[in-house]
């Protein structure tokens, strides 16, 4: 993805008071960018929306150690 300049960022509710967290962008269908929430002028990552789902499904169901 060439420009995001249009993305509209979304930060995770989990993230309170400012925690570290990433956000996605919702309006780029088929596509997932991410961004850390602490750099938003730094880089994304863009990932396929069916793969950012199928880490999400996982994340929630515990397939990940805590770090």
């Amino acid at each position: 993805m060439s420009a995001l300049t249009s993305a509209q960022w979304r930060k995770s509710t989990y993230s309170q008071n400012g925690g570290n967290c990433v956000e996605v962008a919702t309006n780029f269908p088929g596509t997932a960018p991410v961004r850390d929430s602490k750099d938003p002028e730094g880089p994304s990552l863009t990932f396929p929306s069916s793969s950012f789902a199928t880490f999400l499904t996982a994340l929630k169901a515990g397939a990940f150690p805590a770090i």
